[in-house]
């Protein structure tokens, strides 16, 4: 980009949107680019206050052949693959407006700018939530949750992000805004394109709005974590499967998490529980007769306990501990998934901290001081088991060195088909995603 263009890009978009010069940067936005952008760094900071700015830092972008990096907040930004050259990094942290919320219908349509710690408060009035737990809660955009489909622990029994959103909007490479599905619960039409965004990592387009479907905040809550020999903790989670109880949350830890608690060096099982008092005792109650059985420790934790353990692990987990950690998304069969993280442990002892969704088979691992050679064996690992492992945040080096997807599927060349029809210009998020797209 040539400072030529640049006033004419201002007087296009000033009276709504903050454009900065990138020398005018706050450090920590640098810095969060310094994970992310491969090449050179860009040249403007601009957030825009409408979806109307939007679409006109676009439709700029679109008809001088510039590149955008699209982030909410910036918390994730550096997830995924390097961007290859990006002149604006365009942020929707300022469109942050509710615009309706259906508390009868329990629904929500918001701006993607809306940060989660929010929107909780408010729908919390109304005795409602949105039930996901991504990385970064208190700064975590509702746009940048749904482009990484960043949902957390509440997958056991809520789904995942493509399960929550019911309609969106977003601006297209020509600056166009276009809308998928509805704002009612039983709308389907735009399906498949909401679940096409969800994961995109912003390079199909810019999420605007997004419409999900709510759920009535429980009336209690309490965690029960299981620890013991892998063996008994992986009986205990098939047992738990095939039967009736129904956790909120559950994921099975590997021994350095446990660590991290401050419940042992064992493997760990960790259970939420949120309904009414009765059923929850009850559950507890069969839980613990199943532990029993097993030979397994039991520790339960409510109010401010259970709140601190489920932060604790996410910080652990999710959180870089350093400049030069790691911190990857994985995946396995779910039946695999306690010997996944028996093997993670002796392969990275207490350098490895890990948990998995028992149902899904998703989950995180933070490597906490990495080698190369050390995460390409976790990924043939999980490979051989039927499994991935995804690179989120690592030091530039190592994404330099090491392909952050590893992608081995069958599906690339569909995904660099449907990149061409939404993005055929290449502006948003170039190399950020799968295959270098």
């Amino acid at each position: 980009m040539t400072y030529e263009i640049a006033p004419k890009l201002e007087t296009l978009v000033n009276s709504n949107s903050d454009v900065i010069a990138w020398e005018n940067v706050e450090s920590s936005w640098k810095e969060k680019l310094e994970k992310a952008i491969a090449k050179t760094s860009p040249r403007y900071l601009i957030s825009p206050y409408t979806q109307e700015s939007l679409a006109t830092i676009v439709k700029y972008a679109c008809e001088n052949r510039l590149s955008i990096l699209p982030c909410g907040s910036g918390s994730k930004l550096s997830w995924g693959g390097l961007v290859k050259d990006a002149q604006f990094v365009v942020s929707t942290q300022k469109c942050d407006r509710i615009i309706e919320h259906a508390v009868g219908d329990l629904t929500v349509t918001v701006e993607a700018g809306v940060k989660l710690c929010d929107l909780q408060k408010i729908l919390a009035q109304t005795n409602q939530f949105l039930p996901l737990d991504p990385a970064y809660p208190d700064s975590a955009t509702i746009g940048g949750i749904v482009a990484t489909a960043d949902s957390g622990s509440w997958r056991q029994r809520y789904g995942g992000i493509r399960d929550m959103v019911l309609g969106l909007s977003f601006v297209r490479s020509d600056g166009q805004i276009a809308k998928a599905g509805g704002r009612v619960v039983k709308n389907v039409a735009g399906y498949d394109l909401m679940k096409l965004f969800a994961g995109s990592y912003g390079t199909l387009g810019i999420i605007s709005q997004v419409t999900f479907r709510l759920y009535p905040l429980p009336e209690d809550s309490q965690t029960i974590v299981l620890t013991g020999e892998a063996n008994a903790i992986a009986k205990a989670t098939q047992t738990i499967l095939m039967s009736s109880l129904t956790p909120t949350a559950a994921e099975i830890l590997a021994p350095a998490s446990v660590y991290c608690l401050g419940m042992g060096r064992e493997m760990g099982l960790m259970l939420r529980f949120q309904s009414i008092a009765e059923s929850i005792k009850e559950q507890l109650a069969q839980v613990e007769s199943i532990a029993r059985q097993l030979g397994l420790k039991t520790s339960l934790g409510c109010d401010r306990d259970e709140l601190n353990l489920w932060q604790r692990l996410q910080q652990a987990i999710q959180v870089p501990a350093s400049n030069e950690s790691v911190t990857c998304k994985i995946g396995v069969m779910p039946k695999g998934a306690v010997k996944i993280l028996e093997q993670c442990d002796r392969l990275v002892s207490d350098r490895g901290l890990a948990s998995i969704n028992i149902s899904s088979g998703l989950g995180k691992l933070h490597f906490l001081n990495p080698d190369i050679d050390t995460i390409q064996k976790m990924r043939s690992l999980l490979q051989e088991n039927r499994g991935f492992l995804t690179l989120l945040e690592a030091p530039i080096f190592i994404k330099q060195q090491l392909d952050p997807w590893g992608y081995t599927g069958n599906a690339l060349e569909i995904m660099r088909r449907l990149k061409e029809k939404f993005d055929p210009n290449n502006t948003f998020s170039p190399g950020c995603f799968v295959g270098g797209i």
